[in-house]
């Protein structure tokens, strides 16, 4: 059996893929979703896409993230307030670490970290709404004191606020931002790994080489395929390492 480097394999496996897209096949519609959802191009984004694909990730409706934009900071990245929450969705320092944030300041870093919260509120609270932007606002502590939303005067106006602007068509600046590392313009492969593995999305390495070759559906590009591609390369170099340095690239265990 001949051994392929990983450039040999790689090289291959674009030109399988070049021939599988030419044929017309795809794979399943539900998967081709969920990994545009959990990664995206190296490309300029607006303030609008990131919003969208916010949502997507994280199952936030899109216009209740816009609107928490709005009341928070009206769509400012710089927005610091009095007691520290800081950038668009206005996230506390400590919890924006919690989060995986690490520019506060970075528009698409701070807008995927509000939503990654409010989604964690969403579950917490079972969709109930109040509840969830008085747990963004005042913090799940002091809702839970006083089993619901608290009687802070900020609180139940911001509540009110966002609720109606959400109710609205919210005009969002028509910006290109940049962004500085993170959760940022291009999340990594590992990033895509973990949203598939640890955010409920279902999908296993077996169900994605499988939704390539069964699916009939037609919306699986090429590109998705190299997608595929370098998400496959990653997990195994990761199941590689869990039997030691014995494993290599070069090894036919590796591509197993």
């Amino acid at each position: 059996m001949d051994i392929f480097l990983q450039s040999d394999v790689v090289a291959a496996a674009n030109s399988t893929a070049q021939k599988v897209n030419a044929a017309g096949a795809s794979s399943s519609m539900a998967f081709a979703r969920q990994m545009s959802a959990a990664t995206s191009v190296s490309a300029p984004k607006t303030l609008e896409s990131i919003f969208k694909q916010a949502s997507q990730r994280y199952g936030v409706p899109e216009n209740l993230l816009k609107a928490v934009a709005k009341v928070e900071s009206n769509f400012n990245a710089d927005a610091v307030s009095r007691c520290g929450a800081t950038g668009i969705m206005q996230l506390m320092p400590s919890t924006a670490k919690s989060l995986g944030v690490t520019d506060l300041k970075d528009p698409e870093q701070n807008i995927m970290g509000g939503a990654k919260e409010l989604s964690q509120l969403l579950k917490r609270y079972n969709g109930d709404l109040k509840l969830t932007l008085a747990g963004y606002n005042a913090g799940i502590g002091n809702v839970a004191k006083y089993g619901g939303v608290p009687p802070f005067a900020e609180t139940q106006a911001y509540v009110k606020k966002v609720l109606a602007a959400a109710g609205q068509d919210i005009a969002v600046p028509n910006q290109t931002v940049s962004s500085s590392g993170g959760t940022n313009v291009t999340p990594s492969v590992q990033t895509g790994l973990n949203t598939m593995y640890s955010e409920g999305l279902g999908f296993s390495m077996a169900d994605v080489r499988e939704a390539l070759f069964t699916g009939t559906d037609t919306d699986y590009t090429y590109e998705d395929y190299q997608l595929f591609l370098e998400l496959y390369l990653n997990d195994a170099r990761q199941k590689a390492g869990q039997f030691g340095s014995s494993v290599s690239e070069t090894s036919p265990a590796f591509w197993l």
